[in-house]
């Protein structure tokens, strides 16, 4: 699964198979603690595996900017 529909928890324990790979892409800033949009807490007994946030998939954003920025320029 990857959940990115910008709504902090959103995903639950519920919502997901025993041992389900999930990549959480969604951050919001909640009580000035970044958080993604998967309940981490509540979910990573059930997943197989889950990308945190902060120090997950957030990092490739600029990454890849930069990788297709220098492509453009060849």
């Amino acid at each position: 699964m990857v959940a990115a529909v910008g709504i902090p928890k959103f995903v639950t324990e519920d919502f997901i198979k025993e041992g389900s790979v999930i990549i959480d892409v969604g951050f919001s800033v909640v009580n000035g603690k970044m958080t993604g949009d998967v309940d981490y807490e509540n979910v990573i007994h059930k997943a197989g595996f889950l990308t945190p946030v902060p120090g997950g998939v957030g990092s490739m954003t600029p990454i890849m900017l930069i990788k297709n920025t220098c492509e453009v320029l060849k």
